[in-house]
């Protein structure tokens, strides 16, 4: 079989997606979300948060109070993460 004959699986995406904030799933405080468009067809096949100032700060307020423990951890544990 020749590549233009190869067929691909299409992978498989959530029907929509949040922000990843303090080790949680957590949706826009606005609410909103955009859809994502395949370049393939042109079709949207998910929808992602559309994230805003707040969702900024609610996400640095995390990465500060996870500094102080994550400056601690060794090598070993930030690689198997």
């Amino acid at each position: 079989m020749d590549a233009a004959q190869k067929t691909y699986d299409i992978p498989k995406f959530k029907e929509q997606y949040e922000n990843f904030i303090g080790g949680e799933w957590v949706a826009p405080k606005s609410g909103e979300y955009f859809e994502n468009t395949s370049p393939v067809d042109g079709k949207p096949f998910t929808r992602i948060a559309r994230s805003t100032e707040a969702d900024i700060e609610l996400a640095l307020d995390a990465a500060h109070k996870a500094a102080p423990e994550w400056n601690n951890s060794s090598a070993t544990t930030r690689s198997n993460l």
